[in-house]
């Protein structure tokens, strides 16, 4: 990924939080020669230093992807920073966004208990706190029905790189200028790239 050096998030922690906050993924490899990606739920395994999924089975790209390297992109927010809202309007639009790539080669889950945990983890992660389900209530039948339908992966880390593109190139004043227009729109993306500059700030 470009990244110039004022972008760049230094912070593994930083990057964990990332990956973790914006777990549906898209995994990227090469299959029959062309570039191929899918869009998939995953989790972090900060212990194993792994992030771990499923491919539909019938998703080709798993055939071709057993011991090859894998980029997987997490997409933070991200919004549109228009010239109107600087000092002066003798510039152009840009936009400010979040992002993590990480990179390793995938390895097929052979063992069925751990396809089993990775499926558990991933729907503990997603339910609400508060949600009555849980997929160890569903019936084992169902439950081994579905799993013949799906290829479990994980993917030790190799290396991580991450993006913060929020105005730092730009002097103080403007970059507050985004911040109070960011804030005025209500979307949820535009609010968070507000939020997250302004703790740029703080940190300098």
């Amino acid at each position: 990924m470009y990244i110039p050096k004022e972008f760049l998030i230094h912070d593994k922690e930083t990057l964990y939080s990332i990956v973790e906050e914006n777990g549906f993924a898209i995994v990227f490899s090469e299959n029959c020669g062309k570039p191929f990606a899918t869009h998939l739920p995953l989790y972090l395994d900060r212990e194993s230093q792994c992030l771990y999924g499923h491919f539909a089975k019938a998703n080709p790209q798993w055939r071709e992807s057993e011991g090859k390297e894998m980029l997987v992109v997490f997409h933070g927010p991200h919004a549109y920073i228009s010239p109107s809202w600087y000092e002066s309007d003798q510039t152009v639009p840009t936009w400010n966004y979040v992002a993590v790539h990480v990179y390793g080669k995938l390895e097929l889950l052979d063992d069925e208990a751990d396809t089993i945990h990775s499926l558990s983890t991933l729907v503990r992660k997603y339910e609400l706190s508060n949600s009555p389900y849980s997929l160890d209530r569903v019936d084992e039948k169902l439950q081994s029905g579905l799993r013949k339908g799906i290829v479990g992966f994980k993917i030790p880390i190799q290396s991580i790189e991450g993006k913060a593109k929020l105005s730092q190139n730009h002097p103080l004043e403007r970059q507050q200028r985004v911040i109070k227009n960011l804030e005025q729109i209500q979307d949820e993306n535009s609010q968070k790239i507000a939020s997250l500059m302004k703790k740029n700030i703080q940190l300098k």
